[in-house]
């Protein structure tokens, strides 16, 4: 079985730590769950100057390392590994955030895992002149039976998969989008997403 994985908010709490970013920078006290857009310039109200600012910051090697874990996240992988299943992330960081994710990753105990970097959201909304280190035409020739999103902005990544079943991490952003089918399942945790994947929990 082939697993798609994303990295920010689904590995470790990213959006929860650009909370604490936003409030140091700009004085933008916005609570974790009041989040309610995956575009974090509309999230905190910010200026194209200031986000552009706040995602440098947040991709400093030294900040990505400081990113709490998900909790279960490596738990689940690892038992996913252990049984034979191949598990990429496929993340929207660029590839000037690719040696501290890795290391990241490495530290966490997903040191088994393959990692790349795909152009998910638009180099202009972004980091300015970012590089990416998967092209689209070679990631829509890459197959899953599952992936694990929490952005509705990447779920046009899987159209070519109509078979694929969409394990939506539920976050303050995504609980008011309208998922595009019935293959889209939202999950509290890394424990249902483990227990869909095995079959405890039918995907039905």
């Amino acid at each position: 079985m082939k697993i798609y994985v994303d990295f920010d908010d689904c590995l470790c709490e990213t959006a929860l730590a650009f909370t604490g970013i936003a409030a140091r920078m700009f004085g933008k006290n916005i609570p974790y769950e009041k989040v309610r857009f995956f575009n974090l310039q509309k999230s905190f109200a910010l200026t194209d100057e200031e986000y552009e600012a706040l995602m440098t910051e947040g991709h400093r090697p030294e900040v990505l390392l400081s990113y709490e874990e998900t909790p279960g996240a490596a738990l689940t992988i690892g038992g996913w590994l252990d049984s034979g299943h191949e598990v990429s992330i496929i993340t929207g960081r660029p590839y000037s955030a690719y040696e501290a994710s890795r290391e990241w990753l490495d530290r966490h105990g997903f040191e088994r895992v393959s990692l790349y970097c795909l152009d998910k959201y638009g180099r202009d909304s972004f980091i300015r002149d970012s590089i990416f280190s998967l092209e689209l035409e070679d990631y829509y020739k890459m197959h899953f039976d599952y992936a694990v999103e929490d952005s509705p902005a990447a779920f046009r990544f899987f159209t070519h998969l109509p078979e694929l079943k969409v394990l939506v991490f539920d976050r303050p952003w995504n609980r008011e989008c309208e998922f595009p089918g019935k293959n889209y399942f939202r999950c509290p945790d890394w424990e249902t997403i483990r227990k869909r994947v095995s079959g405890e929990t039918p995907v039905a």
